[in-house]
């Protein structure tokens, strides 16, 4: 049983009460006119005729099979009764044969009911031919077609009715065949349509997530190491202030430029982000982090580890093939800075960093050492965006404890076009 909304159920009554006011009048002006002569049924007749016709039609969607079974079976019954009404009863008929097609759930059925109506008519219509060929000469109504010649008017009247009838069930059944197509394309539009709403949803619930996690990783990113660094600057500073005040007052010059350097990225981020909002921004999930930054600043980040007190090396090994990207540069920067706030925070006081970052034909490798503990860093935020980072410049990343002691961190990006995968 189809799904009615309160507009098909209005249109549907409408269309009952429109056929049985049309019905009455038909049968009025057909009862006049004496449309079957002497043998013409009593107009009461017509009268309850139209009401079996209209009636159903208001449930014409509800129950297809059954409206269309109740329409035929009247039809039959008014048209043998010589019942003064014929243009109603056919519109009902081709209303409920079109609704079987249409709107029956059931297609076995569907099909079944209608061929089921279609050829008992058309049986019917074959009997009423045969009596009125055999039909004694002086039984022959006055008017009616003579049946005499080759192809006599009988004949031609016979094959117009074949011929209408055809057209009639035909289009009945062809339009409501159509309509029921039509319809379960429109239900499948609708539902895609309805998925597609809800894939969008989505899509732009993840690229908002995705917008948070690169943010808090940019953040995480510069506010960690500096304020790191800070950290161990204050601890240096406070140990040395009574036994060397310049050493103090170097620490904290260092512990300003930090602040100043920490501010100055973050303001560089936060006009990236707001530059790229306001200009229609990048594609959801596209890194846009500020491309200050890039492998020539790694030298700097060694010597601000050195002054904090983790010596630390570098070392350039080959000469890169193609300039690698800016994105690509950046979050290596980043990883570097990572590892080595890691290692401050983590390795120990006797510790000592190697930095190193190898080019071939192609790829580049970023490798960042320490000598410290075995277990120089947890699995935290700052291990995750290692890893995002990682992905998103379409590489790979190795970390964790080195036998010999100490810990390490070696990131390999293709440099070569990769699809990026935007985490």
């Amino acid at each position: 049983m189809p799904n009615l909304t309160r507009a098909q159920w209005r249109s549907d009554i409408v269309l009952a009460a429109v056929l049985f006011v049309g019905g009455l009048l038909s049968a009025v002006l057909s009862a006049v006119a004496g449309i079957y002569g002497d043998q013409q049924a009593e107009f009461i007749l017509a009268v309850v005729y139209v009401t079996v016709l209209a009636v159903p039609l208001a449930f014409r969607r509800r129950w297809p099979s059954i409206v269309a079974v109740i329409v035929s079976v009247a039809y039959f019954l008014a048209v043998t009764l010589r019942v003064p009404e014929v243009y109603a009863g056919n519109i009902a008929m081709f209303i409920a044969i079109y609704t079987v097609g249409a709107w029956s759930t059931n297609r076995r059925r569907a099909t079944i009911v209608r061929v089921a109506i279609i050829l008992g008519m058309f049986a019917w219509l074959f009997v009423v031919m045969f009596q009125d060929a055999t039909m004694p000469v002086d039984q022959v109504p006055e008017g009616f077609p003579s049946r005499t010649g080759a192809f006599s008017p009988f004949v031609a009247s016979q094959l117009l009715g074949l011929g209408l009838n055809a057209l009639f069930f035909g289009g009945a059944y062809f339009f409501g065949e159509r309509s029921h197509q039509q319809r379960l394309q429109r239900i499948a539009l609708e539902e895609r349509t309805a998925e597609l709403e809800a894939e969008r949803e989505i899509t732009a619930s993840q690229a908002v997530a995705l917008d948070r996690v690169r943010i808090a990783r940019e953040l995480h990113d510069v506010v960690a190491h500096h304020v790191s660094l800070m950290g161990v600057q204050a601890g240096v500073a406070r140990s040395v202030m009574d036994r060397d005040p310049a050493k103090s007052r170097e620490m904290l010059s260092g512990i300003e430029q930090s602040a100043r350097t920490s501010l100055r990225e973050l303001r560089q981020l936060l006009e990236t982000l707001r530059t790229a909002d306001a200009a229609g921004g990048d594609p959801p999930g596209t890194d846009t982090a500020p491309t200050t930054h890039g492998l020539a600043s790694i030298p700097a980040l060694v010597e601000e580890a050195s002054a904090a007190g983790l010596p630390t090396t570098f070392a350039v090994i080959g000469e890169p093939a193609v300039e690698p990207p800016p994105l690509v540069q950046v979050n290596l920067f980043r990883i570097a800075q990572e590892a080595l706030t890691n290692a401050r925070r983590h390795a120990g006081p006797d510790a000592t960093a190697d930095v190193r970052v190898r080019f071939d034909d192609t790829s580049v490798e970023l490798e960042v050492t320490n000598t410290g503990r075995r277990g120089t860093a947890t699995a935290g935020l700052g291990q995750l965006g290692m890893r995002e980072r990682a992905a998103v410049s379409g590489g790979s990343i190795e970390m964790g404890p080195r036998s010999r002691g100490g810990y390490l961190v070696r990131v390999r990006v293709p440099l070569v076009e990769v699809e990026v995968a935007h985490a």
